[in-house]
Order: C-alpha cells, then structure tokens, then sequence
C-alpha cells in the first residue's frame, strides 16, 4: 500500500491528532467547529488562529516525548541502555 494513502502513517495519525486538539480547543472555549461558519469571519479566523497556535503546542510536546523515549530506549543521549 502507498505510504501516502496508508491512514496508519505518522503524518496522516498526525494531522488526525492535530484535528482532535483543534476541535478541543474548541470546546474547550464553547464553540462547535461544525458551526463556526456562523460567526463573523473575523472572530472565526481569531479563534481557528488560536486553536492552531494550541495544537502546534501539543503537537511539539508529544514529539519532544516521543523522542525523549526514543532515546531512553535505544541508549542515546547519554542514558545506557542496560543499567542492569
């Protein structure tokens, strides 16, 4: 299977989890994406702007702990693998 269709791929799992913290971001302020077409464009564009800003920022802390255990597991950094 392409490597771009696979939905099991980093970056389709990616972009899912960036859509997911979106649409929390979203709740979390009141709002319903499906109705976001209803508010001044202005106002939505300012809250989709922000809900992105919140999403990279997650996006960035499940990346930096991926690696973080990346390393932990393969011994790099500084951290042996068997401690044992």
């Amino acid at each position: 299977m392409d490597a771009e269709l696979d939905p099991r791929t980093a970056e389709a799992l990616l972009g899912k989890l960036e859509r997911v913290l979106i649409g929390e971001y979203l709740d979390g302020r009141g709002y319903d994406p499906v109705r976001l077409a209803a508010l001044p464009e202005i106002a939505r564009e300012k809250l989709l702007a922000e809900a992105s800003v919140y999403a990279s920022g997650k996006l960035v802390e499940v990346e930096a702990r991926s690696h973080f255990l990346d390393e932990m597991h393969s011994g790099t950094a500084g951290i042996p693998k068997d401690r044992g």
